[in-house]
């Protein structure tokens, strides 16, 4: 392995500039390019990157070199425990708000306050992402998700907690992750050269569904062994883990939008960006296709399980375990693979087979064969969800990219939207029908999307 490069301010090396040299070299001969995917390449030269990072390794297994860069492993050791500490609230939650009040209704609607502030501050969360040092945006908001837990915890433990805490509690976390998200998201880019950004989007997919098995379990663990108010105070561990991770973080100075416009101009300019980019504005409506049609087969397990596969609480888990398997098997293929160039093909077919999959469960009725099936889906919407968070953050300039993810955050409030549609089509007729209905739908927008949209099936970054 090649001895790491300097720190960000220091004179170059030799290497560097000759890096340098042949970049600008190889640029001097490149043929013109459309006008859309020039812009895409004048954004990225906009990209800052850290330069504390190791020279590619030759030869052998790649699945973890972005680790190799300081800031990013960082970051990803982050990701672990923040990921932990929300699966661990998730499910801790739920049970004590059934365990209190008995009441699927309360139930929901705990849920939907936790979303709601994605839905209404996601794209103020992006404004602040290009508006403040990322750095302390970060800590700030871990600090704030800590404290939050801590108090939330102590209410349990003394006995105090009542039922109008537990929405507060929600709305607050909800809140915090709406700033904390697209400011995490968008300084990735920052933090690891070009060639190894799809792998790094592959390694944070991967982390999160990891703790997406673990979590949920060992919540449950810990529920019967400490207790439910126990279990927050673990999770404010968590974010205490994630501070420190963040406090470690040495960025390089990256462009911001300033603070002499106002929140609501920054905010104005991110949504005039993303629609007058017709490949970032196309990407985003594309986005919708997985996130409201496809992924809401997730509230239709119970119901798959039971009436249509004869199976228990034991298979439905496992029905719910198979699609987390997929997901991560996918990701670490992806980072295990040289950088994929034709992502926009990429883009397509994975959409396309995430629709033919969702189309083969509903027309399964084998056990085995439907848990198999479930690993394709998760492995297809995660190799989808990975390789277009890749392009949306090599096509966005830095003084944009926090808005951007703000708003690509938008599609998640959308999710409840889908799983009223499909629950519909389930009472309407059957889960499975709902499934063929759901999958056909995505397999024909995909079609319809690659034939008019060219930009997107012409992405090579």
């Amino acid at each position: 392995m090649a001895k790491a490069s300097s720190l960000p301010g220091d004179a170059p090396s030799h290497n560097q500039l000759a890096s340098t040299l042949r970049t600008r070299a190889s640029d001097a001969a490149r043929p013109a390019s459309p006008p859309d995917t020039a812009a895409a390449e004048q954004a990225a030269e906009r990209i800052v990157v850290d330069h504390t990072v190791s020279a590619p390794e030759k030869g052998g297994i790649k699945t973890f070199r972005s680790l190799r860069h300081r800031n990013y492993r960082l970051l990803w050791f982050g990701t672990l425990f923040s990921s932990s500490g929300q699966w661990i609230q998730q499910a801790t939650l739920g049970w004590l708000v059934y365990d209190m009040t008995g009441s699927g209704v309360l139930l929901g609607a705990v849920n939907g306050v936790r979303s709601l502030p994605l839905l209404a501050l996601g794209p103020f969360g992006g404004v602040a992402a290009d508006r403040f040092d990322k750095k302390y945006l970060m800590l700030s908001t871990q600090v704030f998700l800590m404290l939050t837990t801590a108090l939330f915890a102590t209410l349990i433990v003394t006995g105090l907690i009542e039922v109008w805490h537990i929405f507060v509690f929600s709305a607050f976390t909800g809140i915090g992750w709406a700033f904390n998200m697209p400011v995490r998201q968008s300084i990735v880019p920052n933090v690891v050269p070009r060639e190894d950004m799809m792998n790094a989007m592959a390694l944070n997919s991967a982390g999160f569904n990891i703790t997406r098995i673990v979590g949920p379990a060992l919540a449950g663990l810990m529920i019967a062994k400490i207790g439910p108010g126990e279990n927050f105070y673990v999770q404010a561990l968590a974010y205490l883990g994630v501070a420190a991770t963040v406090v470690q973080l040495r960025l390089p100075e990256i462009a911001s939008a300033g603070k002499s416009s106002s929140v609501l101009a920054n905010l104005s300019e991110g949504a005039k960006y993303v629609w007058g980019h017709p490949t970032l504005r196309t990407q985003m409506a594309l986005a919708l296709i997985p996130v409201v049609i496809a992924l809401p087969y997730i509230a239709l397990l119970p119901i798959l399980a039971k009436d249509t596969l004869g199976q228990g609480p034991g298979g439905f888990g496992m029905l719910m375990a198979a699609p987390g398997l997929g997901a991560v098997a996918a990701t670490l293929v992806i980072a295990s693979l040289a950088n994929v160039e034709r992502k926009g093909l990429l883009l397509f077919g994975a959409v396309f087979l995430l629709g033919l999959s969702l189309v083969l469960v509903g027309l399964s009725r084998s056990f085995p064969l439907t848990l198999l099936l479930l690993v394709l889906v998760g492995a297809t919407q995660m190799a989808y969800m990975t390789t277009n968070q890749t392009v949306l953050q090599l096509t966005t300039p830095d003084v944009y990219r926090g808005r951007v993810m703000g708003i690509y955050m938008l599609n998640q409030g959308l999710l409840p939207l889908g799983a009223l549609f499909a629950g519909g089509l389930a009472d309407l007729f059957s889960a499975p029908v709902a499934f063929c209905v759901m999958g056909a739908t995505v397999s024909i927008l995909a079609v319809v999307f690659f034939v008019r949209a060219p930009s997107i099936r012409q992405i090579a970054v």
